[in-house]
């Protein structure tokens, strides 16, 4: 009898829906969220100060390199998001259970209903912020026999970047696009970000979408491990 892992059991239930769904890769939503650092590609030559007046002058710099962090969603018609988990003041804040919460409530949800999205299969790792009881009750009240996440309706493996759209194309696209004006505050970084999710075409989020399924195959295929030859067509 053949016995699939728990990784292995979770992309074939995802398959089997693709078979049984008409245009399945339509059907999914994936998230995630990422850091993206003011500094992403400052030359770090002009940190240095050279002179021969007053050389034990000090210079301060921060502790921590200014970020925002981003959260963003992933289906074929295009991308649900930037949101920015920040504080009143614009701070960058740390992305806990009750702000995840938040942020589902006040912005995720809303936007689903203003896009028309209905039957929607929701996709997410398994962040704490992201399974906690309360969250995960929320979410299945919300996608209803639709979550794809630790303890939701399908269990979603850890550690499997190569097989969610944000991590194999979104991040790495637009943390090409969104220094190449060198954006000097966070507000202009901020601005990159938001223009270049707006900028993806459909057709090119249908490809990506496509590609996740394609992917799940190729999982399948060298029996649930590390993907040997990444599918690129995106």
């Amino acid at each position: 009898m053949l016995r699939y892992t728990a990784p292995e059991r979770v992309i074939l239930l995802i398959l089997i829906c693709h078979q049984e769904e008409d245009d399945f890769s339509s059907k999914i939503i994936m998230s995630d969220e990422a850091h993206f650092h003011l500094s992403g590609y400052v030359n770090k030559q002009n940190l240095r100060f050279w002179g021969n007046e007053n050389p034990r002058v000090t210079h301060e710099e921060p502790l921590h390199p200014l970020k925002v962090t981003v959260w963003s969603a992933v289906f074929a018609g295009g991308v649900i998001g930037p949101f920015f988990f920040e504080d009143v003041a614009g701070y960058t804040v740390t992305v806990n259970g009750e702000r995840y919460r938040a942020m589902i409530n006040e912005f995720f949800l809303p936007q689903l209903d203003e896009l028309g999205l209905e039957n929607m299969w929701f996709q997410q790792d398994g962040a704490t912020a992201h399974t906690a009881r309360a969250t995960t009750d929320m979410l299945k009240d919300a996608f209803p026999g639709r979550l794809i996440s630790r303890f939701g309706d399908l269990h979603w493996p850890t550690r499997s970047p190569d097989l969610t759209a944000p991590d194999f194309f979104l991040w790495g696209f637009l943390k090409s696009r969104v220094y190449v004006n060198k954006p000097q505050t966070l507000a202009a970084l901020k601005d990159n970000i938001r223009q270049e999710c707006e900028d993806l075409s459909p057709e090119v989020l249908a490809k990506v979408m496509e590609n996740a399924i394609k992917r799940a195959q190729m999982a399948i295929n060298c029996g649930s491990g590390h993907l040997h030859e990444i599918i690129f067509s995106t």
